[in-house]
């Protein structure tokens, strides 16, 4: 019987390629992570949030999985999680102070092949996670006439917050660090606007308002007055002011000639009073954006005394 020797050369070439396949199967993707941790999260009153990852092995040659979470340089060792096989979590107290953490995954395991079990190990990109003190929860109402005064539910509200309107801002009142409330501005109604939430953290949406189309009526139509004199200036709405008023937010291209105190009409009430004032002499118009056909306007003459 004959039997073919293998020869040295080849013995060599045959350990270098099970060498090199076993090299290029720890080189690929043999684990998969996708990382599960959402880049803001609500702040809580305990300070502890929850870091997820999932890890995916692409082979049934791997084993050992060692899943780990790295935080500010710190290397903590990630549970198994109860929602579901190759999931892991871990919950870290954020320190006092803090609103950012960085973070990253290092997950170790081992590639089994030809009797031989290499370790292995697999990282994510740095990530940041934002903990968010101020978000919205709702819009009181949805739509509302011009100069309606609306609310807004939420937490971590601050004084320099604002409400806008597809960009133009709209006067807004800090309630609480929990409301916010905002008059409805003097755009073109029967339209849908995009409102959010602005301030130096940022802005945030709040949701879709449409402005309604609303009727007003000034009496009298028309102001003469002499510098220093006053006179009675009446407005009256088709319908009782919502719930925090009605701001007639009205200006003039002679405010130097008109003295005014803001006007808004109270809850409940149909119309409201106020005195104006004539200040130098001049002449022009008193307007308000947003009512009948799409302005009001108050001729004004304010002659010297």
């Amino acid at each position: 019987m004959h039997t073919n020797r293998i020869s040295p050369a080849r013995k060599i070439i045959v350990w270098l390629t099970a060498i090199l396949g076993l090299a290029l199967l720890s080189g690929c993707e043999t684990v998969t992570l996708t990382d599960l941790t959402p880049k803001s999260m609500a702040e809580n009153p305990s300070q502890i949030y929850t870091f997820s990852l999932r890890v995916s092995p692409r082979t049934n040659t791997v084993s050992g999985i060692n899943p780990n979470i790295i935080i500010d340089g710190r290397n903590f060792k990630m549970k198994a999680s109860t929602l579901g096989q190759g999931l892991y979590d871990f919950e870290y107290q954020l320190p006092t102070g803090r609103d950012r953490v960085a973070y990253y995954y290092l997950v170790t395991y081992n590639i089994e092949g030809n009797n031989v079990s290499t370790p292995q190990e697999n990282y994510t990109s740095v990530e940041n996670i934002q903990i968010v003190r101020r978000y919205v929860l709702q819009l009181e109402v949805n739509r509302g006439p011009v100069g309606a005064r609306v609310s807004i539910v939420g937490r971590g509200f601050t004084p320099q917050d604002t409400i806008h309107f597809n960009g133009v801002p709209a006067r807004t009142t800090l309630d609480s660090p929990n409301a916010l409330s905002f008059y409805v501005p003097q755009l073109e109604t029967s339209r849908n606007y995009q409102v959010t939430l602005n301030s130096a953290a940022g802005n945030s949406p709040v949701g879709t308002f449409r402005i309604d189309p609303s009727s007003l009526s000034v009496s009298p139509a028309t102001i003469n007055l002499r510098s220093g004199d006053r006179q009675t200036l009446t407005f009256s709405l088709p319908n009782p002011a919502p719930s925090g008023g009605t701001l007639l937010d009205i200006n003039t291209d002679i405010p130097d000639s008109v003295i005014m105190p803001e006007v808004i009409v109270a809850q409940g009430q149909t119309s409201v009073s106020i005195q104006v004032e004539g200040g130098k002499p001049g002449r022009g118009q008193l307007f308000l954006k947003g009512f009948g056909s799409g302005e009001v306007t108050v001729p004004v003459t304010v002659a010297p005394r």
